[in-house]
């Protein structure tokens, strides 16, 4: 981001692990990363003559992540579907979000990232992992997104959906499309990639072997739903024998750079293969409520080790109001207020979230605020 600013008085949050509180705390920066935190005394004299930000007493911390998100999800709120409501996840597919991504333009893609990302900066969200669809308007929808998130100057990672159910010639080109990226993303400050795959429903086993062939010498992972119905498991039985879980291992698809959107379905041996693999899974509770999916077995997963995070699945981008529907959600569905407790929301939302961003963005990771960190602060 190229700035260099000293930022005093403020009450600093370093979402440390534990975290860490500096009373009248400064942060220097210099060319968008942090380079020093400690006392605004002690860092003014030795930066006397940088810019100055005086944070006036207020909390300082690094901006919020958001694990997974649909910016063209935008389009979606307050939207009247026609004909008798959606019974199931599976009609709301068909029923809203396919005819809606196949609907989009490429200004309608730019519309819709920079109004998320506005309602991003107005939560403090500075970090966003996005996964794309627009089947009409495949090539070169990720650089037009890129281009808006630099606009907004914060920082993304992106994909495109790839899926078998627009036919074998536009999966091939979502495929292209994720790999022309990931190899353009390289020069962009603020921008990285990763493959983008719809869910195991949608997808052939030989397009998911032609996915897990081109990311091959990409050194990337994938971002994909997984079992946010139970359509997901009973397509994956159906079609292979195994579970969804087990069929995206046996493509190679799973892994420590792969991000696992919802799992709210997966069974014990799943979580297992998603430990022992090194995935990523991400939460997100204002949608499965909404979609009437489930609940996710977040604190068992987190219990075992699986490294779960919290995006918000095109939900607004005030990410607090993602963690406070965590808070709730799980005392509710097992009915025992003891359920999901705040160190579980804290885990998923900053400390597992900051070590995502870092695998996507790591000569300065966002998420902390400490030396080497990124300056993405609110």
């Amino acid at each position: 981001m190229g700035e260099t600013i000293l930022v005093t008085n403020g009450t600093l949050i370093t979402w440390a692990d534990p975290n860490k509180i500096i009373e009248d705390g400064a942060v220097y920066i210099e060319n968008g990363v942090i380079r020093q935190i400690g006392p605004s005394a002690e860092l003014e004299g030795q930066h006397p003559d940088v810019e100055r930000l005086d944070a006036g007493g207020r909390l300082v911390m690094p901006g919020n992540i958001c694990a997974h998100t649909h910016f063209y999800g935008a389009f979606a709120r307050g939207m009247a579907i026609p004909g008798s409501p959606p019974d199931a996840f599976p009609q709301i597919l068909r029923k809203l979000w396919w005819p809606l991504d196949k609907a989009l333009r490429p200004e309608d893609i730019r519309i819709s990232a920079l109004l998320c990302l506005v309602d991003a900066i107005r939560h403090g969200t500075t970090t966003l992992f996005d996964h794309h669809a627009s089947p009409n308007a495949i090539g070169g929808s990720l650089d037009v997104i890129a281009d808006a998130v630099e606009e907004a100057g914060v920082r993304a990672c992106l994909c495109y959906e790839v899926t078998d159910r627009d036919g074998p010639d536009k999966a091939h080109a979502g495929i292209a499309e994720n790999e022309r990226f990931i190899k353009a993303a390289r020069d962009r400050e603020l921008i990285a990639a990763t493959f983008g795959l719809h869910a195991s429903l949608t997808l052939s086993d030989e397009t998911l072997a032609a996915c897990a062939a081109a990311a091959e010498a990409l050194d990337t992972g994938f971002h994909i739903h997984l079992a946010e119905h139970e359509i997901d498991e009973y397509d994956s039985i159906a079609k292979s024998g195994l579970r969804a879980a087990h069929r995206l291992e046996k493509f190679g698809i799973l892994g420590p750079k792969t991000i696992t959107a919802h799992a709210v379905h997966v069974d014990a041996w799943e979580m297992l293969t998603l430990r022992d693999t090194g995935t990523w899974v991400t939460h997100q509770p204002r949608s499965n409520m909404n979609n009437g999916v489930g609940t996710a077995p977040v604190e068992e997963m987190l219990r075992g080790g699986i490294k779960v995070g919290m995006g918000n699945d095109g939900f607004s981008n005030n990410m607090w109001a993602e963690w406070k529907a965590a808070y709730l959600v799980h005392k509710l569905a097992h009915r025992d207020p003891r359920r999901s407790p705040g160190t579980d929301i804290a885990k998923m939302a900053i400390h597992n979230n900051a070590d995502l961003a870092a695998v996507y963005f790591p000569d300065s990771p966002p998420g902390r605020l400490a030396p080497g960190a990124a300056g993405d602060l609110i």
